[in-house]
């Protein structure tokens, strides 16, 4: 998301109860190359359900309109 460091995107969703990942993700050199700093990965699997999908993608609409808000 763009303006948010990636950081404080994990630390939002884990408030929610929403476990991701953010940094490099053992790829640091192709993120280096890309000029990325960090990013965020969210890993779903065969165990996972629809609400479970629906809560992350409502948090992260939730967490952008916050940090936009933050920004003005």
């Amino acid at each position: 998301m763009q303006g948010i460091h990636p950081h404080d995107l994990a630390t939002a969703l884990d408030l929610e109860g929403i476990e991701v990942r953010a940094g490099h993700h053992c790829a640091q050199p192709l993120m280096e190359t890309l000029g990325v700093e960090s990013t965020v990965r969210a890993s779903f699997a065969i165990y996972n359900t629809q609400e479970e999908a629906d809560k992350f993608l409502s948090a992260l609409v939730e967490i952008k309109e916050f940090f936009q808000n933050e920004l003005r």
